[in-house]
């Protein structure tokens, strides 16, 4: 950010209970207003970002995946993408948190970009609660 001085409103609309949770963070974290916690969620989502941008080359991943499973569509669309990137996932585990909340955990061999295209589609899905990319390069 070139200007951190300069501040722009902005609105945005959230299910009370993600407010809700936010607001019991910034309590326990101290922040002085949801402003200053916005403002710090977006460096670190900015952050994540880079970082994952920066993964290149022969990669071995782990994807894990919390998702409600209840959300209409959401599972074929989960199971179509991973079915389009099959020569790179390796193997996936299934795990029930809730009737409707689950973990998936995604193990990956292959080229770091297509490790992240798989993450940022997957990311990207309604219903789709949070998304991690661990990954290590493949050294001789």
């Amino acid at each position: 950010m070139s200007n951190d001085t300069e501040l722009s409103r902005i609105g945005i609309s959230l299910p009370k209970n993600l407010l809700d949770k936010f607001d019991e963070i910034l309590s326990l974290r101290g922040y002085s207003s949801r402003s200053e916690g916005i403002r710090d969620s977006i460096r670190s989502y900015i952050t994540y970002y880079q970082w994952i941008s920066d993964v290149k080359g022969e990669r071995q991943g782990v994807i894990t995946m919390v998702y409600d499973h209840d959300q209409r569509g959401l599972l074929e669309t989960l199971t179509e993408i991973q079915h389009e990137y099959v020569n790179v996932i390796q193997a996936s585990i299934h795990s029930h948190i809730t009737h409707s909340r689950c973990l998936e955990v995604i193990l990956l061999r292959g080229d770091g970009a297509v490790l992240k295209d798989i993450t940022e589609r997957l990311m990207s899905q309604k219903g789709v609660e949070a998304v991690k990319l661990t990954t290590i390069p493949i050294g001789e």
